[in-house]
């Protein structure tokens, strides 16, 4: 079995059907690209899998264990991470203690806590801030220390919504490169965005959504050139 399973996933808002039927695997270290125009489904399939919502119907496993309808605590303590497009962070509490908060449950000294949150600070090239309170972050800089606070836990499947947007070119590079970083610790790596330049280098594999379904799921030459892709995006 794949790290993560999603069989028939359905989702609905009233009269609204936001997710029909999804279905896929993604394996450990692989970067599984999501596109689709807005609506398509893709951030509320992504609040499906960590809890946020609960799905209708359809089944989520992970590592083998079914996790639909947990609370999202509980599936962030099997090992899934979660950014958001808009940044969620701590906005009055220090950069290190946006990251602290994550691991404030495990059976460690505080300063080794402090010293693991410093280090990933330095990894995120955020360690001069460390005391500054996150709302004094730029946009960019808070989606970094979003990213640094994903990944204290060590997650085993982390998913991106939207990292790119609004962020300067030279920080895009930078966390394509930390992206590049996490599948290649074997992390699985779900990624919506819709700089698809961004998507096309870092997947290995691209589920294309439209209207609540998977219309292509393939590698990279295939979803470019897939007509029922190219209409969704382009029209007929």
């Amino acid at each position: 079995m794949s790290k993560l399973d999603v069989d028939g996933l359905v989702k609905r808002f009233g009269g609204l059907v936001a997710l029909d039927g999804v279905a896929f695997a993604a394996a450990p270290g692989e970067v599984l690209g999501i596109i689709g125009v807005n609506g398509a489904g893709k951030t509320t399939l992504m609040n499906c899998i960590c809890g946020i919502y609960r799905p209708d119907a359809g089944t989520i496993h992970l590592d083998g264990a079914v996790v639909t309808g947990m609370a999202p605590h509980d599936i962030a303590t099997r090992g899934v991470g979660r950014t958001f497009q808009v940044p969620r962070v701590f906005r009055r509490m220090s950069l290190i203690d946006n990251l602290l908060v994550p691991v404030l449950k495990r059976r460690a000294p505080d300063r080794t806590l402090i010293e693991a949150a410093e280090a990933m600070l330095e990894r995120m090239r955020l360690i001069d801030l460390r005391h500054n309170f996150a709302e004094e972050l730029s946009g960019g800089q808070q989606k970094l220390l979003e990213m640094a606070r994903m990944l204290m836990p060590e997650p085993k499947v982390v998913m991106l919504d939207e990292p790119f947007a609004g962020v300067h070119p030279t920080l895009c590079r930078f966390m394509i490169e930390q992206i590049e970083a996490m599948a290649a610790a074997h992390t699985t790596v779900l990624l919506i965005s819709h700089d698809l330049t961004s998507i096309y280098r870092l997947s290995s594999r691209v589920l294309a959504l439209n209207q609540g379904r998977v219309i292509a799921d393939g590698g990279v030459d295939a979803i470019r050139g897939n007509p029922a892709v190219i209409e969704a995006y382009l029209g007929s």
